[in-house]
């Protein structure tokens, strides 16, 4: 059964909210965060991404992480950020002004992850992983959410949405760059605790979406603060927010390939040509690629550009894998073309791979490529939520940068400290 946990977050002072709410740390450079906390100085990019303020010192130099507690604290001090009195629980919603998809802030214990309760698809890496144990460690709380789904057969999701109030003030209310529009409820009266602690628990189980290194570092944290005798308490949760898999959208992620391991594009496109079907097509009209009828239509198939030519690439599906696992386009993409015929045998490490996530337009991919950077790239379908599912219920790994989940959350709008 999933457990709950309210907690007294802290919060921008609401004046502040719109200068606050940053991109999450792992979406943008060093060099772009510097640029964004010189256009505004509140921006909680100063704590997330501190290196951008340090240039010329190492991103991990210990001199960054006590730079993010200094800002924290500075934010607190200047009133910036302010904490609520009462363990609450909260709403974060994300819409358009007519349609809505509401999660629940809470915290829950890191033994609900290390014992499997939440699932993950998918290995951190682990100069990622220190990173955020280091982080957390140091400013001595969670500055980023853990986004998690889960299965709603049972009518939770509609539950936790009927919690908002109608027409109420959300107290925090942020319009994104792509006019999105992002709104903290807070949820402090008991009645309310107990109300939505109910709804939440018929769940057996939540499954990680985005914030795989998030969570480990957070269970990295407990496990060395248990061992040095200063664990329990907040120092065991971390914060999270719990959507319904109904409310979650799945886009792609794209590969860029910075060289074709010596081979020319003809000789490339030879053995491509052994073990699938590839022909030219045009992507005209497409912002993000899905093939008609998606997974149903019984093909792994996916798109590549190179040599400014758009191919696609296809081949008939085989029956799942051990235990059921369905096999996915992205598996087949580096099982069968990235490391056998370029040698990018570990996506995770290798820097000729890179990646591109989100719903995009071709012309992004081939920008890329036409400059010169890049010698191909791939374009994959989204994985359906029910493999994501799957997958991760057979303790099965996707292969990284596989999905590109939304709603994207911001940063700064919500904050765990662990005392």
């Amino acid at each position: 059964m999933v457990q709950i946990h309210p907690f007294a977050a802290l919060r921008p002072n609401p004046v502040f909210a719109p200068e606050v709410a940053s991109v999450p740390y792992d979406v943008i450079s060093a060099g772009e965060a510097a640029g964004c906390i010189r256009e505004n100085p509140r921006s909680f990019l100063r704590v997330s991404r501190a290196d951008a303020e340090l240039p010329g010192i190492p991103p991990h130099a210990d001199a960054v992480y006590l730079r993010a507690r200094e800002n924290l604290l500075s934010m607190v001090g200047e009133g910036v950020l302010v904490r609520d009195t009462e363990p609450s629980l909260y709403l974060y919603q994300v819409g358009d002004g007519r349609r809505w998809v509401t999660g629940l802030v809470c915290t829950i214990g890191v033994d609900d992850y290390l014992d499997g309760t939440i699932r993950s698809h998918e290995l951190t890496r682990r100069d990622k992983e220190e990173d955020r144990t280091r982080h957390i460690d140091a400013v001595n709380a969670q500055t980023g959410l853990v986004f998690l789904f889960y299965r709603d057969n049972v009518g939770v999701g509609p539950g936790i949405g009927g919690m908002v109030p109608p027409g109420d003030d959300p107290g925090t209310r942020v319009e994104a760059a792509n006019g999105t529009i992002h709104r903290v409820f807070r949820i402090g009266d008991p009645s309310g605790i107990v109300r939505a602690t109910r709804l939440i628990s018929p769940l057996t189980r939540l499954y990680i979406a985005d914030g795989h290194h998030r969570a480990a570092a957070a269970a990295n944290v407990a496990l060395m603060r248990r061992k040095a005798g200063r664990g329990g308490g907040e120092a065991d949760r971390f914060m999270a927010v719990l959507f319904p898999h109904d409310q979650v959208a799945i886009h792609g992620y794209s590969r860029l390939i910075t060289d074709l391991s010596g081979l020319t594009p003809a000789s490339f496109l030879d053995r491509l040509s052994r073990r699938f079907k590839v022909r030219k097509c045009i992507p005209t009209g497409w912002d993000e690629f899905r093939a008609p009828g998606g997974a149903s239509t019984g093909m792994h198939l996916f798109r590549m550009y190179l040599g400014g030519e758009w191919y696609e690439v296809s081949r008939a599906k085989e029956t799942p894998g051990a235990g059921g696992i369905p096999v996915l386009d992205v598996q087949v993409l580096q099982d069968e073309v990235l490391g056998p015929m370029l040698g990018i045998r570990d996506p995770r490490e290798d820097p000729r791979l890179q990646f591109l996530g989100g719903s995009r337009p071709a012309t992004d991919l081939e920008e890329r490529v036409d400059g010169g950077e890049y010698e191909a790239a791939f374009a994959l379908q989204p994985v359906g939520i029910g493999e994501v599912m799957a997958i991760a219920d057979a303790g099965g790994i996707m292969p990284p940068k596989s999905t590109w989940f939304e709603p994207k959350l911001k940063s700064g709008l919500l904050i765990h400290t662990l005392d």
